[in-house]
């Protein structure tokens, strides 16, 4: 019985998820807070579309390769199909044409490395911290 259940799956261990420490970013006023905040430590802003296969599957990938503390940097989600208002201001404050996904980096204020679709998780945080 040990063997079909290995087979079929009877045997499965339930996963740990993995949680992030993500920051909702769900207001307009946090583009000035977190350009502030990139003066101490990097701010990361992951642009998510909910609805995206795509988007979707780049998202479980940075998940699982994430590695990173609080205390190295923040990272924050945007979540596009509820808040495209913030996500066009994310753009123009960083001159930057939407994509989805798409990481941004920010450091000392400025825009220093962004990244879409499977580019995103090549992207080595490292760098900027």
């Amino acid at each position: 019985m040990g063997l079909l259940n290995k087979i079929f799956g009877g045997d499965k261990v339930a996963k740990e998820e993995k949680i992030l420490p993500w920051v909702s970013f769900n207001d307009l006023q946090q583009i000035d807070y977190i350009k502030q905040k990139s003066s101490i430590k990097p701010q990361v802003i992951f642009k998510h579309s909910t609805r995206c296969g795509i988007s979707s599957m780049v998202q479980r990938q940075f998940i699982k390769d994430y590695n990173f503390s609080e205390k190295e940097l923040d990272l924050y989600y945007l979540d596009l199909l509820n808040y495209r208002k913030i996500s066009d201001e994310v753009g123009f404050a960083f001159q930057l044409i939407h994509e989805s996904p798409q990481l941004l980096v920010v450091k000392n204020g400025a825009l220093v490395a962004h990244a879409s679709h499977g580019q995103i998780n090549e992207v080595d945080l490292n760098r900027f911290i």
